[in-house]
C-alpha cells in the first residue's frame, strides 16, 4: 500500500510514491503460567526450566518480577508470561490464589487432608467478601454474589469453615 503525495520542487510540482510501513504484532511462541512467591523469583526451578526452554533471559525476568512484586513479599502471585518468537517476553500479574488468601485469613498452615470432615480454620463473611473483591478481575464472573460463592466453594474444598 503506497500513497501518492505532491511535492513542490524547484522545477515545479511532481509526485513521489511513499511507502507506508505496516507495523505487525509480534507472534506469540508460548504462554507460560507460573505461581511464584512475590519478590523471591530466582533462576532455579521452576522459573529456569520453564522459561529457558523458550530462550527467554531468565535473570532479566526474575529481576523484573521481583521489582514489580516487592511490596507483597511472602504472598504467592501468579504470572502469565507471553514469550514471542524473537525471544522477548511480556508478563501480567494475577491476584493471589483464593486458597492462599483463605489460609492467610484463617491462620491455617495448610489445607485439610480430608475436606468436609476436617476443618483447619474459620473465616468470616466479611473476609470472604474481601477475598471475592480481590479476586474479581481473575474470576469468570462479574457478579459479586457469584464470586462470593466461588470463594466459599474453595474454602469448603480446603477445609475452612465460614461464618454466615
Amino acid at each position: 500500500m503506497s500513497e501518492v503525495q505532491p511535492l513542490q520542487g524547484a522545477r515545479g510540482t511532481h509526485t513521489q510514491k511513499l511507502k507506508t510501513k505496516h507495523i505487525m504484532a509480534k507472534k506469540i511462541k508460548a504462554i507460560v503460567k507460573l505461581a511464584l512467591q512475590a519478590g523471591k523469583a530466582t533462576p532455579a526451578p521452576p522459573v529456569g526450566p520453564a522459561l529457558g526452554q523458550h530462550g527467554v533471559n531468565i535473570a532479566a525476568f526474575c529481576k523484573e518480577y521481583n521489582a514489580k512484586t516487592s511490596e507483597h513479599i511472602g504472598a504467592i502471585i501468579p504470572a502469565k508470561i507471553f514469550v514471542y518468537e524473537d525471544k522477548s517476553y511480556t508478563f501480567t500479574l494475577k491476584s493471589s490464589p483464593a486458597s492462599f488468601l483463605l489460609m492467610k485469613f484463617s491462620g491455617a498452615k495448610k489445607g485439610a487432608s480430608e475436606p468436609n470432615r476436617q476443618f483447619v480454620g474459620t473465616v468470616t463473611a466479611d473476609q470472604i467478601k474481601e477475598i471475592a473483591i480481590l479476586k474479581m478481575k481473575d474470576l469468570n464472573t462479574k457478579d459479586l454474589n457469584k464470586a462470593i460463592e466461588i470463594v466459599k466453594g474453595t474454602a469448603k474444598n480446603i477445609g475452612i469453615k465460614f461464618d454466615s
